[in-house]
């Protein structure tokens, strides 16, 4: 009698568990669609004339963005163990053939990315540099741009110059004036020939609750009133991580 009670405490216990288990992740998916779309809101308030004179007087600055760990994070099919939990709704599914196999990846954005390249487009010209195949990388640059022309100009994986076992980028490719254009880049390697023109960023994979972007725009708010972006980014070369 006491055994059968044993064996029907461990089955409840169980059962239990795996309710709880349940639960808690029916839970976390809320929250995760709760974070994703509620409002933000970065106040962009009307510039005084000495402002408005002073950004005319500057060239307009070009923001390099990477794509993979920075704005975004994806898997395929073939991956056997995922960075993100399984049964994560991606934010959309990309079809492409690679070497005449179709792959599938399955792509997640970075919190708030929407709402940042709504607001930085209003203040750089937006460039795509990326380390990814140009059949990924420019399906993944079309969902972001969502038909508004701000990702048009895009660099891929040929652009890219392979240093170290790591691929780098040439910024003066892109704009033969350093000191109007600078990266965001969660990879130090990619831009080790240009750490005066870079802002680290944390690598991203699936954290509903990361801020880093929305965190990103007062500096950038800023940083195009200046002459020379080396001036103020050669002062973060301490977060720069050794590569």
């Amino acid at each position: 009698m006491l055994k059968q009670l044993q064996m029907g405490l461990r089955a409840f216990l169980l059962l239990a568990s795996r309710v709880w288990t349940c639960i808690c992740y029916l839970l976390k998916k809320q929250v995760r669609a709760f974070v994703q779309h509620q409002p933000v809101k970065y106040e962009i308030y009307p510039l005084s004339p000495l402002s408005r004179h002073r950004l005319n007087i500057v060239k307009r600055k070009v923001l390099v963005l990477d794509l993979d760990e920075t704005l975004i994070h994806s898997h395929h099919d073939g991956v056997v163990r995922q960075t993100v939990k399984p049964g994560t709704p991606p934010d959309f599914v990309l079809k492409v053939t690679i070497d005449r196999q179709p792959v599938r990846f399955f792509v997640h954005k970075r919190p708030h990315v929407d709402f940042f390249l709504d607001i930085v487009s209003q203040w750089y010209e937006l460039v795509v540099f990326t380390a990814s195949m140009e059949i990924y990388g420019a399906a993944v640059a079309d969902k972001l741009d969502n038909r508004r022309g701000i990702l048009r100009r895009r660099f891929y994986r040929q652009h890219c110059t392979l240093d170290c076992g790591s691929y780098t980028k040439d910024l003066s490719a892109i704009c033969n004036d350093l000191s109007s254009v600078f990266i965001l880049d969660n990879s130090p390697g990619a831009y080790r020939a240009y750490p005066d023109n870079a802002i680290p960023i944390k690598s991203w994979f699936s954290d509903p609750m990361d801020t880093a972007l929305l965190n990103l725009l007062p500096v950038l708010d800023a940083l195009r009133f200046t002459q020379d972006v080396r001036s103020v980014l050669s002062r973060n070369l301490h977060l720069h991580r050794v590569w």
